[in-house]
């Protein structure tokens, strides 16, 4: 029987219930083992042993804000960082015996942060000039934190394979992904897994099989890093592989650590014949998983499960936010039945370490790398005449987003054919962050960066008049609608469909209405180029980022659009060099409104 694929509140919902009732049953004991018993029929073995779960880090270590040059802080009073997460699981070690814990990661390790960016491009892991370059602050932090494995994020391929595999070489634990395949073998490019043993004295040791799988949407939105070079295929078909494989080495347990959602949902579309958050499909459809880290989607599920569908076993899954935000621990007992462990009961929790102190060692170790990232981002690169901020970005066009345009659309010109050249040139881009804000005064990287946080790179596609409003209107569906004469709510508006801000692009070069009045897919209104009417043949270069000209979020068109142009700079970067080219930032040089929400016609705003 399939699972019908579920929203974020559903999952929330069951979440919620789920975690009250692990808390109702009290902790899991630590599982002492018993004197040995002449009957273990009567009285088998016991044991227990637990497996801590960490995801979507991306290099947060200290409970920092770079793009605030300040600690973090949200409404939640989370703290961030890897270094806090440490005390938690020293705790738990500490707890239960330093040979009952396991600690895995789901993956997003190494991009994410102002830290991430700087030993990727500034003082690169992989060296300069010949010269050897440093260890990366997130493999010094887990090799610390001994973790047992780890499973490839799609952020992980960001950087190019390069940093990757220097990365790889830096960990004293392995990176899995089953899914990850050269494309000329199709053979595992990296361990697919690892197994595991937890020493029972008298006993014998429990076998823990722990299997990696990875993004299949890396082969779209890294596409320029890892065309030609390894394919990825679905979560579900490896595991089909390689689950009965670990159960055939012996493995008491098999658990999965899945850089993948679990609501069945892709982002893309069927721009790929693979599900992106498939994890739970793989516990409905593969037979002989106990539990299943899950990552990717950036929430919390302290613990859900699964029925499979072919042996009617619970399969256990949790999935501890982003960041450092949460630690998800998975707790299992097992009993000895002829010579063979079998799971008696599991459970799983979320811990919050927001309260805990960070580890000094970590501290320790990696102060000094902090200390110089800091120092990069708090770099001058010219000033600003006014103050530029995002928070109306989201309905609003706002000279903030129109400086991302700016520079997207002139080193685009810059790079074109001359019969490019002629062409009609627009940008689209999306509010990364509401609380970017580039002051009046003094610039700096940090403020550049906190308004472009991803490490896009930019492509130039061609798309027609026609295929430029089917692309707009798919935007559109990010607001909710809203008839007219009711008042607009901007708490309300925006992230229907779970199209969330960095999915939302606005567009620049043409000027256009979003009726939210009306039903999604008939909501662009009088769009022209020009002052004229865009034609439904017309041809435009469109600036854009490489996540999106690669398929990211589904757009449509897009990733079959002609290229015109592409880069390897990040557009961050370009954005540094225009400020540090100019000297000044003056939204006089790039201001305008080029697009506005109306309800029926009459402007909402």
């Amino acid at each position: 029987m399939s699972v019908p694929p579920m929203n974020r509140r559903q999952f929330m919902q069951k979440s919620a219930v789920t975690g009250a009732a692990v808390a109702a049953a009290g902790a899991v004991g630590t599982g002492t083992a018993e004197a040995a018993d002449p009957s273990p029929e009567k009285a088998p073995r016991t044991w227990s042993f637990s497996i801590l779960g960490t995801t979507d880090l991306h290099s947060h270590v200290f409970d920092w804000d770079y793009y605030k040059d300040a600690a973090y802080s949200d409404k939640a009073g989370n703290s961030v960082g890897v270094a806090r997460v440490a005390t938690l699981i020293k705790q738990q070690r500490e707890a239960k015996g330093e040979h009952r814990v396991l600690l895995v990661d789901a993956g997003d390790i190494i991009q994410g942060t102002s830290l991430a960016y700087y030993f990727a491009r500034v003082d690169p892991i992989t060296g300069t000039d010949g010269k050897r370059g440093p260890q990366h602050p997130m493999a010094v932090a887990m090799n610390h934190m001994r973790y047992d494995a780890a499973a490839l994020g799609n952020h992980e391929f960001n950087y190019g394979i390069d940093v990757l595999r220097r990365f790889e070489s830096q960990c004293r634990f392995p990176l899995l992904g089953a899914n990850a395949l050269d494309a000329k073998t199709l053979r595992p490019a990296f361990r697919p897994y690892t197994v595991k043993r937890i020493c029972v004295p008298g006993a014998p040791d429990i076998k823990v099989g722990i299997l990696g799988l990875t993004n299949p949407g890396i082969a779209l939105w890294d596409k320029d890093n890892v065309s030609g070079k390894m394919v990825f295929p679905g979560l579900v078909e490896q595991a089909k592989k390689y689950v009965p494989r670990l159960r055939a080495l012996g493995c008491d347990v098999v658990f999965l650590t899945d850089h993948s959602g679990l609501d069945g949902s892709s982002s893309y579309g069927d721009a790929l014949p693979y599900t992106e958050n498939a994890s739970n499909l793989v516990a409905e459809q593969v037979p002989g998983i106990d539990a299943i880290l899950v990552g990717h989607t950036h929430v919390e599920v302290p613990s859900y499960t699964v029925k499979n569908a072919e042996t009617g076993e619970e399969v256990l899954l949790s999935e501890p936010y982003c960041w450092g935000y949460r630690l998800s621990v998975f707790d299992f007992d097992l009993e000895l039945h002829h010579g063979q462990w079998k799971v008696t009961s599991k459970k799983a929790q979320t811990l919050n370490p927001k309260d805990v102190a960070e580890d000094p060692e970590i501290t320790r170790l990696l102060t000094a790398d902090h200390d110089l990232v800091v120092k990069y981002v708090n770099t001058a690169v010219g000033t600003c005449t006014e103050d530029l901020s995002a928070a109306e970005s989201c309905w609003k066009d706002v000279p903030i987003m129109d400086f991302i345009h700016k520079v997207q659309m002139d080193t685009v010109k810059a790079g074109l054919s001359t019969a490019d050249a002629a062409l009609p040139l627009i940008s689209v881009a999306a509010p990364f962050s509401r609380t970017a804000d580039i002051p009046k005064g003094s610039v700096t990287i940090k403020d550049i960066a906190g308004l472009y946080i991803y490490d896009n790179t930019l492509y130039g596609k061609k798309l027609t008049g026609a295929q430029l409003k089917a692309y707009l209107e798919y935007a559109a569906k990010y607001y909710h609608q809203v008839p007219a004469g009711t008042k607009v709510d901007t708490a309300t508006l925006t992230n229907a469909n779970n199209f969330w801000d960095y999915m939302y692009d606005t567009a620049a070069g043409v000027s256009y209405e979003i009726d939210i009045a009306r039903a999604e897919g008939s909501r662009i209104k009088n769009l022209t180029y020009d002052g004229a009417p865009v034609a439904d043949d017309q041809v435009f270069v469109v600036a854009v980022n490489n996540y999106r000209a690669n398929g990211g979020s589904g757009y449509p068109h897009i990733a079959s659009a002609p290229n015109a142009y592409s880069s390897t700079n990040e557009i961050r970067q370009l954005m540094i060099d225009y400020v540090t080219a100019k000297k000044t930032l003056d939204p006089a040089d790039f201001a305008a409104v080029d697009w506005k929400l109306t309800q029926a016609g009459t402007p909402v705003f």
